[in-house]
């Protein structure tokens, strides 16, 4: 049976691994055939990541989209029920982040922040919530952060997306609660990732890996549909990267 997986930001990083993941799933698990949803801003990425997925045997599809746009969210959504009549799961990890002290940052950066990962993030979420209501069943992932519970000087206005972003989960988690649907908050650390840009090679050798992050959420979203696990906190040995 088809499962249709809707992946944000996955060009790169976090939501590529959970993209390959996926894919690679459809060896493990008995039945599973996802229709992988990937979604991006940049196509070549896309294009990239959809190949190797095809490869490992998964139905993968690729939408150029920007989620700050909810012309573009509406049109991803029912370009999606068009094709494959249902959404399964949703991983919202689409993200971005202007890291500055605060005397420095500026109206735009908060507005580029905010676009992605509060507007584009509710709306998304919003629009396709009633689709997994309707049917009883479904399971929506939000990559949030450790920056959702605790600030960093250098990070102010991520931090208040971040927290948002929280809010939100637990605000949609009431009503998922009545309906069978699952939510997952999965709070990461620090993550070499490109939005750290270049960085010293002692900082790389501490952080996270974006497979460390696919591998719980793919083991998350297999758990028994009686079970959600709600939260996932993920951090590297050494703790918290401050700056």
């Amino acid at each position: 049976m088809n499962q249709v997986i809707i992946i944000t930001g996955a060009g790169k990083g976090i939501g590529k691994a959970i993209a390959l993941e996926f894919a690679r799933a459809t060896e493990k698990q008995n039945g599973f055939e996802p229709v992988l949803i990937l979604v991006s801003r940049t196509i070549s990425d896309l294009e990239s990541v959809a190949t190797e997925c095809r490869s490992l045997g998964a139905t993968t599809d690729i939408f150029k989209i920007d989620i700050a746009d909810i012309a573009q969210i509406e049109s991803l959504i029912s370009t999606t029920l068009e094709r494959y009549g249902t959404i399964d799961c949703l991983i919202n990890n689409a993200g971005v982040g202007r890291f500055k002290p605060l005397a420095e940052l500026t109206e735009e950066d908060f507005d580029y922040t905010m676009a992605t990962n509060l507007k584009g993030t509710f709306f998304l979420t919003q629009k396709i919530f009633p689709v997994m209501e309707k049917k009883r069943s479904g399971h929506i992932f939000f990559i949030t952060s450790i920056a959702a519970e605790i600030a960093f000087k250098s990070s102010s206005i991520y931090c208040m997306s971040k927290f948002g972003q929280k809010g939100l989960v637990e605000a949609i988690r009431l009503y998922a609660k009545t309906c069978n649907v699952r939510i997952t908050n999965v709070m990461t650390g620090a993550v070499y990732t490109p939005m750290w840009g270049e960085l010293p090679d002692a900082m790389k050798t501490v952080m996270m890996r974006p497979e460390d992050i696919a591998t719980p959420v793919v083991s998350a979203y297999f758990m028994p549909e009686r079970t959600s696990v709600e939260e996932l906190v993920l951090r590297p040995v050494c703790g918290d990267i401050n700056e």
